[in-house]
């Protein structure tokens, strides 16, 4: 099926799209609120319960300290695990350095914790005190390895929902019986799975390419779809007379390029037929002005 199977009318996605940033922060800073008021609440009825002589605020320094660290790391977890994803293929890999990540998360969400901690007990003229710190600091991991799990799994379960929910493209595979020379010859068409579909995508209608962590985002009419592949191995099976690398994360189908602009810093903007802006560094500039002459 070609790509004129591809409806051109606004699908969910592209309505989402826009507010997927917004949609995926508040997601974040709404559950790290409720948690944090939830187990405030819990834990002063507990305090209650035992009879124990603590002031109603300091259960909800303890939890919202806890929260407002957990909530800063999300960005730095997010960044992490699309430097170290953890799929089937890769989890033997990933698993190692997801401990050591882990043991680094709580690291920094102990010291951060402590500090806002001390800050406020210091400004309601009292003292917080940790206690030992590698024993209080083993006790905080037990729980903190559980958490940073539940923080990676759920960004890996929303990463594999949106590449379904997207489409995520994947080269032809050959068949079994194809001659040796077949294999390296460059793929005429991608195959794009989105919501239990199948469509063929031309190569030479891809408009753009991005690399993005372990994936490069082959942009189609407006689309974008996700192909597992480094920018350097794609690079090597597209045409060279049609694709040019523009940029070290970058590259254009000649074809679809409307002008360049080029910058003052010696840099360029490569502006596309459907609008799209694409940096384009003085180290590939050269190479694309011949080409596109």
């Amino acid at each position: 099926m070609s790509t004129d199977a591809f409806q051109m009318t606004p699908t969910a996605w592209d309505r989402f799209r826009p507010w997927r940033r917004t949609f995926e922060v508040g997601f974040w800073v709404v559950m790290y609120c409720v948690n944090a008021t939830a187990n405030s609440a819990v834990t002063w009825i507990d305090i209650q319960r035992a009879g124990l002589g603590f002031d109603a605020w300091e259960p909800a320094v303890w939890e919202w300290s806890s929260a407002i660290v957990c909530l800063a790391l999300v960005p730095v977890v997010a960044w992490y695990t699309r430097w170290n994803p953890v799929r089937f293929d890769t989890w033997r890999r990933a698993l190692p350095l997801h401990i050591l990540g882990s043991v680094a998360w709580s690291l920094l969400h102990v010291a951060g914790m402590v500090a806002i901690r001390k800050a406020v007990y210091a400004a309601q003229g009292d003292h917080y005190d940790f206690g030992p710190v590698l024993r209080e600091w083993g006790y905080e991991y037990l729980k903190d390895v559980r958490s940073y799990a539940s923080l990676v799994a759920t960004m890996e379960a929303w990463r594999w929902f949106l590449r379904r929910w997207q489409g995520e493209a994947s080269l032809l595979s050959q068949p079994d019986d194809a001659p040796a020379i077949a294999l390296a010859e460059r793929p005429e068409r991608f195959l794009v799975r989105k919501l239990g579909k199948e469509f063929l995508i031309a190569a030479n209608d891809v408009e753009s390419l991005q690399a993005s962590g372990n994936y490069v985002n082959l942009r189609v009419r407006g689309h974008e779809y996700p192909l597992r592949s480094t920018m350097a191995a794609i690079e090597q099976q597209l045409d060279p007379a049609r694709f040019v690398r523009v940029h070290r994360s970058h590259m254009v189908n000649l074809d679809c390029i409307a002008q360049i602009e080029p910058l003052d810093t010696g840099d360029a903007r490569v502006l596309l037929r459907d609008g799209t802006i694409v940096p384009c560094s003085r180290r590939y500039r050269d190479a694309l002005r011949p080409a596109n002459a």
